[in-house]
């Protein structure tokens, strides 16, 4: 049984898992940098070790310091939440080899689905649909790529995620430049500067199914709508995803259990699908092969704890549910409030919170960490909170929202919760089933 839990991340992510593992009655052993010492999640866990240094590179993402500070917590098992070290094979391996369970995936699913063009083959492999693009080894190799797709094109990272390393072209003799920046840019994010040609589908909508899989049977929980985005980056998710017909979610989410049974997967996944919102056709993205941020819209519509779900699966249980025992019900949104200045383009705002009051109520959860006289350093990701609500139905949900932001006040820092004010009285929004170039139209007027 898993006994001492450490936990390799920080912020909201760090607190929630903490909470559950402390309910199943695991002590928790928090590894922290200097930067986080005196944070919520540190005060909040059993125990704390310092990894490092503010600087992630010198501590949440060195696999030598983390298992270090976890071997010597006498750890039992280590959940790496998401971002940072959670879907990095090295880890997982490093893990192992010092006589500690690594709270996700095998290290086989993490190697196939953290190379993008090896998962486009896997998928493939499993019957999935991808979208038209392959491999650009130089620019010669991206041109010819670009014109059997046709423009506009997308490069990707091969290593990717977030959408670092990504770039839209639009036009031949942009390629070139665009090149350099994306393989620039993959290299700095990853240490792998390669890239690959994708088709950019104009009227795509971001789709992606939760899976859960002990290594031998999986289950789908649902589909999640994280379609506005910023540069790649998600700002608002909601489950389920609105405007779809019903053969087609079904389609989809019958796909998402076919890729995860063909990795004879184990723990909690994302399956993410690009959907043209025009004809519905889908195609396989990749997997994110651990939890992801966005994972309490799924738990308000299924009941379901995805934590505690990995933790089960980690400590060698059998998947207690069924998929006939999946019943989701109602719809849940979930905004992303980020320490940064919309109206000065996203600029970062790291600094002390001199008051924070978040919403509470029916139909209201917030996760987060941060609470008056917090820090938000400025060496990390600059999510502050999550605001998720849910209700009946997606109506009720929206209204929800809407009055729920307007109680959030955070104070001393700038944050993203007047641009969700604005997304939420959207009437594109409050229609639902909007495409990936909805922030374009937002922020342009």
């Amino acid at each position: 049984m898993i006994r001492r839990l450490f936990i390799a991340n920080r912020g909201e992510i760090a607190l929630r898992v903490i909470r559950t593992a402390q309910r199943l009655g695991m002590t928790t052993i928090l590894g922290a940098s200097e930067a986080d010492r005196q944070s919520w999640p540190a005060r909040a866990a059993d125990e704390v070790v310092i990894v490092g240094p503010a600087p992630s590179s010198a501590s949440y993402l060195s696999v030598e310091a983390v298992i270090a500070a976890a071997k010597a917590a006498k750890a039992d098992a280590i959940h790496p939440g998401y971002g940072f070290l959670s879907e990095n094979a090295t880890f997982a391996r490093a893990a192992a080899a010092a006589g500690i369970r690594f709270v996700g995936p095998d290290v086989s699913s993490l190697e196939a689905m953290g190379d993008k063009l090896m998962a486009r083959k896997v998928g493939m492999a499993a019957g999935l649909p991808v979208v038209p693009g392959g491999e650009a080894a130089d620019k010669a190799g991206a041109m010819a790529q670009a014109k059997a797709t046709g423009f506009p094109a997308l490069l990707k990272a091969v290593s990717g995620g977030g959408g670092k390393g990504m770039k839209r072209v639009d036009r031949a003799e942009d390629l070139d430049a665009a090149v350099d920046m994306a393989m620039a840019e993959a290299q700095a994010s990853f240490g792998d500067p390669r890239i690959y040609v994708e088709r950019f589908i104009a009227t795509g909508r971001h789709v992606e199914v939760q899976v859960l899989g002990d290594g031998e049977t999986a289950i789908h929980l649902g589909t999640r709508d994280c379609s506005i985005q910023r540069r790649f980056q998600k700002l608002v998710e909601e489950a389920p995803a609105p405007a779809i017909p019903a053969d087609k979610r079904a389609a989809i989410e019958d796909a998402a259990v076919r890729l995860t049974r063909h990795l004879n997967y184990r723990g909690a996944g994302t399956v993410e699908f690009l959907v043209d919102a025009e004809t519905f056709d889908f195609y396989f993205l990749e997997m994110n092969a651990r939890i992801q941020v966005e994972h309490p819209v799924t738990e308000a519509i299924t009941g379901v704890d995805l934590i505690e779900q990995q933790l089960l699966i980690a400590d060698g249980a059998k998947l207690s549910l069924t998929q006939e025992r999946v019943l989701p019900h109602g719809h849940a949104i979930e905004v992303r409030i980020n320490a940064e200045n919309w109206a000065q383009d996203f600029r970062p705002s790291p600094g002390r919170v001199t008051e924070a009051r978040w919403p509470a109520g029916p139909g209201i959860r917030v996760d987060t960490h941060m609470a008056a006289g917090g820090d938000v350093p400025p060496f990390y990701d600059s999510l502050v909170g999550k605001l998720i609500v849910s209700g009946a139905t997606r109506e009720e949900a929206v209204a929800r929202l809407a009055a729920a932001l307007d109680r959030l006040e955070i104070s001393g820092i700038s944050t993203t919760a007047d641009l969700h004010r604005a997304i939420v009285r959207d009437p594109r929004f409050i229609a639902g089933g909007v495409d990936t170039r909805f922030f374009e139209g937002l922020a342009h007027g």
